[in-house]
């Protein structure tokens, strides 16, 4: 009993004396604590931010220090020094490289400086985990790696600049490391392996768990021996060109946890039965803008955690079971195509933390849906849908709900009272572009945590600016577009619940007057009432207010503004009729964008102006007169000058600076004079040069041809003159676009070598350009962007038009009325792309080129008035798309070709061009030939009697012989027994069976 007792009592405090002796380590070998030493010694890091590195040190055991890990007999067998502040190069003279029973090392989020691998590396030949993510390695991948047989684990991913060398490859690399089960490329150019990746893969790693290879340039379908990697758990593929399928096999993956496939230009069906592995956790098939595929029916309890499909072309419903999926936390199917309702069981998947199903097709109410059962919810986005009928409220009562989306449906009706609402961490609610109507009610404001509130877009007629005390979070309101008034200014501006915004969006109601309210915003940076109906005068009061951006064009303003120390002036489209203040420059010192355009504005520009550090400067479509102010010319970060449709005179000055960042020069309408100025050069960013209608006198700039970056030149209705071939100058356009040269006097050929160099005609690289768009910030995380449209007035389809946004697809190019002559150059066939094409009125001789049927993509073709000859080319019957076609007024000749669109062109089209026959000019089987006298009918070749009569007389006399021959038969009986008497008797002879047949 007593030994019993004992024992039991050794039982209880056994656990208690383990707690209180420290943890024995293995004393460390000595020459391995030296090695380490000067490991460290060699490295340089910052010291107050490590964590395992400045415990390293010769007074303690190295077994001990933080990040080593010794056997039992005190080898170092790991070694982890990740994240730590490293920021140096490593060489083969390592100390590393003698710790040769090394088995793990992680090295991951360190920074080696380009450095390359050390082929050391390959001494180490115990390692089985190998960790060098994201150590900012480069140069080659040193073949030594393939030595490392007992791998286990290989990770170089986000190593960019790592390669391999040019007779080594990934198979080289893998193909002894037969024990590998994870291996991590991530960012490593794998292009070299071709389409044939998956193959080396799967014949030399056949224990692979884990294989990731985003962005790793890879290319061609999936082989289907990649279904041998049956053990397969996780499988990360994004941002490569796979270009194919999904393969069914992937199914049949039992272990399979994570399949993410995002941007890999995949396509066709996606196999649904992968859906239902009953491992999966993590799909992401997302930009995979050709994959097709449906949901199926999801088992309950199912494992599933994350499903992102956005930007697919899934479609078909989204089903019922999709709440059996009750570990689900994100669900994205974003810019799909589903349609139906969206289902309510939606409810039960209470772990929910992402809900994106925005641009889709869903329709109906979601009004059925117990939102506030998602409790967990923190994005809740049904954007840009057909959902419809009232906003429901019970989204409001969730508590984790940060952010909700619900613009671009038809949501009607008004806006209920928000009671009860627990969801205070929402900051931002969008309920724009819907039809919603009435009023906004105070309670609103009960969503204490709201920062950004998108109103815009409806029918709304009232906002309570007088809101509760709560509501002092709110940074960011946009009303515009809605049926607001405010026609009176009776309400108390100073009332203690005023709203302080910092962002405020009036533009495009029906404003008639400043609201009052606006008097006491200490806070407001950003306010846009534009496009309204404001008259008269602007109150004094609004200069007081601490604006940055300031938006007022598009009203019935009369008078000019003060000018208040912004950065976003907008102050176009009014009826200021004035004259711009001389001492402008004293109050926009620090404005970068100034708007006076349309503003019926007289007078001279002000020499002050050029004291704004302005990026746009846009005086357009006013009475100015006087010259250009030589200091704009001079301002180095102006950005966009346009002073186009007003008076000014004199020349353009030559003060254009070096590192000018100019890219955007309108000056078309004035009545300026002299040459192009050839500092103008110095605007090496230089995107459009309009200079048209004018009175500039000049040769062709060729100096311009230094500026690679031109995409719109137009120089139409001068004074210039001379050729348009460059010989001297070295330089191209390879985006130009847009090129109008029209009424003026330049003569000679056109180098067709020159049209060669406009690879923006040629050539689609699919390289969007977006629109210049310039930030402007308005405090609490809003702000103001705006995209710049360049405006240019151009000839097409013989109609003069504004383009006011060109697009980067759009090309043309105009010559008309000048004195060109010679040919039309035949590589002029070679701008697949153009658009619009416009050679009339010049002394263009020879035949059309046949090549301008390469031409697909013209609509407009104007080659009337010129000396042109020969056919239309038939080729031009494959031009679809062209709309409009003039050739009049040549010396064409043949039959017009027949297609569809040449009938829809008129007859005006073609005349003028006296050989030319056949629709729409003349009948299909017509020639019209002109009126000839009898000396002209006499003197044309073949034209003597002799001839003509030898055919007509045999003609007659077969003619007269039939008449008589036939006459006799008809009434002379005699004649007509003699005939069938004769013809029996030839018959009998050659066939004397009939005789017997018909007797004598």
């Amino acid at each position: 009993m007593i030994t019993l007792i004992f024992h039991f009592f050794l039982f209880l405090i056994t656990p208690c004396v383990t707690n209180l002796i420290p943890t024995v380590h293995s004393k460390c070998i000595e020459a391995h604590k030296e090695s380490l030493l000067n490991f460290k010694k060699s490295l340089v890091f910052n010291s107050s931010s490590s964590s395992k590195l400045i415990t390293w040190n010769s007074n303690t055991e190295c077994c001990t220090w933080t990040g080593v890990t010794c056997s039992t007999n005190g080898s170092v067998v790991g070694l982890d020094i990740s994240s730590e502040s490293i920021s140096c190069n490593i060489d083969n003279s390592s100390s590393l490289f003698q710790l040769q029973h090394l088995q793990r090392l992680n090295l991951a989020y360190t920074n080696f400086c380009g450095s390359s691998i050390p082929s050391a590396i390959g001494k180490l030949t115990e390692l089985r985990y190998r960790n060098l993510r994201g150590v900012y390695f480069s140069g080659k991948i040193p073949i030594e790696v393939a030595h490392l047989t007992r791998l286990v684990v290989l990770d170089l991913s986000y190593n960019s600049y790592l390669f391999f060398a040019e007779n080594q490859n990934l198979s080289m690399l893998i193909q002894n490391l037969t024990e590998l089960t994870e291996l991590y490329l991530d960012h490593i150019n794998l292009s070299a392996e071709g389409s044939h990746w998956s193959q080396t893969i799967s014949s030399s790693l056949p224990k692979l768990s884990v294989l990731t290879l985003s962005y790793c340039d890879l290319s061609g379908p999936i082989h289907e021996s990649f279904a041998k990697l049956d053990s397969l758990s996780m499988l990360i593929l994004y941002g490569n060109n796979i270009s194919g399928p999904v393969p069914k096999f992937f199914a049949n993956f039992s272990s399979l946890i994570s399949l993410r496939l995002s941007a890999c230009n995949l396509y066709g069906a996606f196999p649904r039965e992968i859906f239902q592995v009953p491992t999966l956790r993590f799909v992401d098939l997302s930009a995979n803008s050709e994959l097709r595929g449906s949901l199926p029916e999801f088992l309950k309890n199912g494992s599933l955690e994350s499903l992102v499909l956005s930007g697919t072309k899934f479609s078909g419903v989204l089903p019922d079971s999709i709440g059996n999926l009750e570990m689900l936390s994100g669900l994205y199917l974003s810019d799909c195509n589903f349609t139906g309702a969206v289902p309510k069981s939606l409810a039960n998947l209470t772990q929910l933390r992402f809900l994106a199903l925005s641009s889709n097709k869903f329709s109906g109410s979601i009004n059925y849906i117990q939102w506030d059962k998602l409790i967990k919810l923190e994005l809740l986005d049904l954007s840009n849908n057909l959902l419809y009928r009232s906003i429901p409220l019970s989204p409001f009562s969730i508590p984790w709900l940060r952010r909700l989306d619900l613009y671009g449906n038809h949501f009607s009706g008004q806006v209920l009272e928000f009671s009860n609402v627990s969801s205070y961490l929402l900051y931002k609610l969008d309920l724009s572009s819907n039809n919603l109507e009435g009023s906004i009610p105070v309670s609103i404001f009960n969503l204490r945590g709201l920062q950004v509130l998108n109103l815009s877009s409806n029918n709304l007629s009232d906002f309570p600016f007088y809101g509760l005390q709560e509501s002092r979070n709110l940074s960011f309101l946009d009303l515009s577009h809605n049926s607001l008034l405010f026609n009176h200014n009776g309400t108390n501006s100073s009332h203690p619940s005023l709203l302080q915004i910092q962002a405020l969006k009036l533009d495009s109601n029906k404003l008639k007057t400043f609201p009052n309210f606006l008097k006491n915003q200490s806070s407001l940076a950003y306010l846009d009432l534009s496009d309204n109906q404001i008259p008269g005068q602007i109150p004094n009061w609004i200069w007081g207010l601490p604006i940055k951006t300031l938006g007022l064009c598009c009203n019935k303003l009369g008078q000019i503004p003060l000018f208040i120390s912004g950065n976003y002036l907008d102050y176009s489209t009014n009826n200021f009729s004035s004259s711009i203040p001389t001492d402008i420059g004293d109050f926009i010192s620090s404005t970068a964008y100034l708007s006076l355009s349309s503003s019926n504005l007289y007078g001279e520009i002000p020499i002050s102006i050029c004291n704004a550090s302005g990026i746009v400067l846009d005086l357009s479509n006013n009475s100015l007169s006087g010259i250009i102010p030589q200091c704009l010319t001079q301002a180095s970060s102006l950005n966009v000058l346009d002073l186009r449709r007003n008076n000014l005179n004199g020349s353009i000055p030559d003060t254009f600076l070096q590192g000018c960042n100019l890219q955007s020069l309108a000056l078309s309408r004035n009545h300026i004079q002299g040459p192009i100025p050839k500092s103008l050069a110095n605007c090496s960013s230089l995107e459009v040069l309009d200079l048209g209608v004018n009175q500039i006198t000049d040769a062709f700039p060729c100096m311009l041809k230094t500026i690679s970056t031109l995409r719109v030149l137009v120089l139409q209705s001068n004074k210039f003159y001379g050729p348009i071939g460059c010989p001297e100058t070295n330089g191209t356009w390879p985006k130009l676009q847009i090129i109008d040269l029209a009424h003026n006097s330049f003569n000679g050929e056109i180098p067709g070598m020159s049209l060669t160099t406009w690879k923006a005609m040629m050539v689609n690289e699919d390289n969007y350009q977006s629109p210049r768009s310039f930030w402007w910030g308005a405090g609490g995380g809003s702000g103001h962007s705006i995209q710049l449209e360049d405006v240019v007035t151009t000839t097409i389809k013989g109609l003069e038009m504004d383009l006011v946004r060109i697009s980067t697809i759009f090309t043309s190019i105009d010559f008309s009325a000048n004195k060109f002559n010679g040919t039309i150059p035949k590589e002029m066939g070679l701008l697949r792309l153009l658009y619009a094409l416009n050679l009339s009125s010049n002394a263009f001789t020879g035949e059309i080129p046949s090549s301008f049927g390469n031409v697909r993509t013209i609509e407009s073709l104007d080659l009337s008035q010129n000396h042109l000859s020969g056919q239309i080319p038939p080729q031009f019957a494959s031009l679809t798309f062209l709309s409009f076609l003039n050739v009049s007024y040549n010396q064409l000749t043949g039959r017009i070709p027949s297609c569809t669109q040449f009938s829809t062109f008129p007859n005006t089209s073609f005349e003028g061009n006296k050989g030319l026959w056949g629709p729409p000019l003349t009948s299909d089987t017509t020639i019209i030939l002109p009126h000839l006298t009898i000396n002209e009918i006499s003197s044309m070749p073949n034209s003597g009697d002799e001839n003509d009569w030898n055919v007509i007389s045999v003609e007659i006399g077969f003619i007269c012989g039939l008449g008589i021959a036939v006459g006799s038969l008809l009434f002379c009986k005699r004649w007509r027994k003699w005939y069938y008497r004769a013809m029996f008797n030839i018959l009998f002879k050659i066939f004397p069976q009939l005789e017997h047949r018909f007797g004598n």
